[in-house]
C-alpha cells in the first residue's frame, strides 16, 4: 500500500526470521525533497528504553541499513544545496549552546542571515570583476581609470562591512565557546564565596582559614546570558605547605590561560604585600584584569580608601550581603561585549573559521586597493579581488574542499 508523505502510521516491528513482535510503533514517511536532507527519510517512533531500541537497530542493520556517520544527515543536507556550510556550522552550534544568548546567535546563523550578508559582498565583488573584464575586453573605450575609480569606492565599502564582521567575533566566540574566568587573590578575600553566589551551590567550602581552597575548582554559570566557565583558585601566597604550594603554582597557570582576571581584594584587611606581589604577578595582564574590593559591608575605612587610591578602578561589592554583584556581572558583560553589540539584531561571527577567512579576504581588498593607489592596471587589481571573493565563498561553501568539508562534519554528534 502506497501510504502519502508526511503522515504517521500505527504498526508493529516484526522479526521477519522468527515473527516476534519487537515493539509497537509510529512510522513517519516523508517524501523528497521536502525533508531535512531533500531526500526519502522515514522516522520509526518506538518506546522508551535501550533494550527496545537497541533491537530495532540491530533488526534494521541486519537488513541492510547502516549507522549513521557524525553530521551525516546535516551533510547531505548540505550537498543536496538545502542549506550552506555557515548554516551547517550553526546546527552544531545550536546544538552545543549553553544559554539563551549563544541560542539566538546559532538560529541567527541558521536563518541564514550571516550568508545572506557574505553572499551579497561575494555577489558584490563578482560584479567588480565582471566591470573589470568588459573594460580588459574592450580596451579601444579607455574606460579604465573611472572602471578603477568605481571599483576603489565599492571595495572600501565591503571592507567597511568585513570589519564590522571580525569585531564581532571576540564576543561570538565567547557566545559559542564560554569566557575562562579566574578568581585570584591572597587567601580568605572571598574567591569561594564569589564562586559559591555567582553558581548559586555551595560549590567550594569557605571558613575562615586561610588557605583552604588547595586546587583550581571550576564551575559553569550563566551571566547574562553568557556562558562562564569560572575558576576558583587557592589564595595567592608564600606558604611551606606542600599540598598549598602546589595549589599556589596551579593558580599562576590558570592565570597564564584566563580570558578575564577577577582580583578579589579584602576591604577588612586592606592592601597588604601579598596583594602587592599578585599585583605584581598580573601587570602583564591588566587589559584582562576587573579588580573587585569584597567586604564592603563591614569594611576598615581607612584600609579600604588605601585600596582605592592604590587602584583607583574596582567594583565594590559584599558577597554576605548580595551587595555589588550585578555591577560585576554588567562589568564581566561590558569586558566582553566591547564593541557594544546588539545580540538580538545584528549578525555575529561566532566561528574561528570564518573570522581567519574573512581577515584574510580584507587583506586581499587592502591589497586592491593599494594596488589602485599605485597606478597599477585593472588585471593585477583584479586578482586580489578574485582572491577575497574566493575567501568568501569557502565560508559559505560555494568554493570549499572535501577535507574542509570532512573536517567541519567529523566534530558534529552521530547522525546529526
Amino acid at each position: 500500500m502506497e501510504y502519502p508523505s508526511h503522515t504517521i502510521r500505527y504498526g508493529k516491528i516484526v522479526d521477519p526470521e522468527t515473527n516476534e513482535v519487537i515493539d509497537e510503533v509510529l512510522v513517519s514517511k516523508m517524501a523528497a525533497p521536502k525533508t531535512y536532507t531533500t531526500e526519502d527519510v522515514v522516522e520509526i517512533n518506538c518506546h522508551g528504553g535501550f533494550v527496545t531500541a537497541r533491537r530495532i537497530l540491530d533488526l534494521l542493520f541486519r537488513l541492510g541499513a547502516r549507522p549513521a556517520e557524525p553530521g551525516e544527515f546535516t551533510k547531505r543536507a548540505f550537498i543536496n544545496g538545502r542549506i550552506d556550510l555557515v548554516q551547517a556550522e550553526a546546527i552544531m552550534d545550536l546544538i552545543g549552546a549553553v544559554t539563551e544568548k549563544s541560542s539566538k546567535a546559532a538560529v541567527m546563523q541558521l536563518e541564514g542571515r550571516l550568508s545572506e550578508k557574505l553572499n551579497k559582498i561575494r555577489e558584490s565583488l563578482v560584479n567588480i570583476l565582471a566591470k573589470i573584464e568588459v573594460n580588459l575586453d574592450y580596451p579601444e573605450y579607455d574606460f579604465e581609470e573611472v572602471t578603477t575609480r568605481e571599483c576603489v569606492q565599492v571595495i572600501n565599502s565591503i571592507k567597511g562591512d568585513l570589519k564590522t564582521l571580525i569585531e564581532s567575533f571576540d564576543y561570538g566566540k565567547v557566545l559559542r565557546e564560554g569566557l575562562n574566568v579566574a578568581i585570584i587573590g591572597k587567601p580568605n578575600a572571598g574567591k569561594s564565596s564569589l564562586l559559591n553566589r555567582l553558581s548559586g551551590k555551595n560549590r567550594a567550602i569557605v571558613t575562615d582559614i586561610p588557605g583552604t581552597t588547595r586546587d583550581i575548582l571550576e564551575e559553569y554559570v550563566n551571566i547574562q546570558g553568557l556562558p562562564v566557565r569560572l575558576l576558583d583558585t587557592a589564595g595567592l601566597r608564600e606558604t611551606t605547605d606542600v599540598v598549598e604550594k602546589i595549589g599556589v603554582e596551579k593558580a599562576l597557570e590558570v592565570i597564564d590561560t584566563a580570558d578575564l582576571i577577577i582580583f578579589m581584594l579584602d576591604a577588612q584587611t586592606g592592601f597588604e604585600k601579598e596583594d602587592r606581589d599578585i599585583l605584581e604577578k598580573i601587570r602583564r595582564y591588566y587589559s584582562k584584569v576587573l579588580y573587585v574590593v569584597n567586604k564592603t559591608d563591614r569594611p576598615d575605612k581607612e584600609k579600604l580608601e588605601e585600596i582605592r587610591r592604590i587602584i583607583p578602578e574596582t567594583i565594590e561589592i559584599s558577597v554576605l550581603e548580595d551587595y555589588g554583584i550585578d555591577n560585576l556581572e554588567k562589568a564581566i558583560l561590558e569586558f566582553v561585549n566591547k564593541a557594544r553589540i546588539d545580540t538580538d539584531n545584528q549578525i555575529i561571527v561566532t566561528n574561528a573559521r570564518h573570522k581567519k577567512l574573512l581577515n584574510e579576504a580584507l587583506e586581499n581588498l587592502n591589497s586592491a586597493v593599494s594596488a589602485a593607489e599605485n597606478g597599477m592596471t585593472l588585471d593585477l587589481i583584479s586578482m586580489d579581488i578574485k582572491n577575497a571573493a574566493e575567501k568568501i565563498g569557502f565560508i559559505t561553501g560555494h568554493e570549499v574542499t572535501e577535507e574542509v568539508v570532512m573536517n567541519i562534519f567529523e566534530n558534529f554528534c552521530i547522525g546529526k
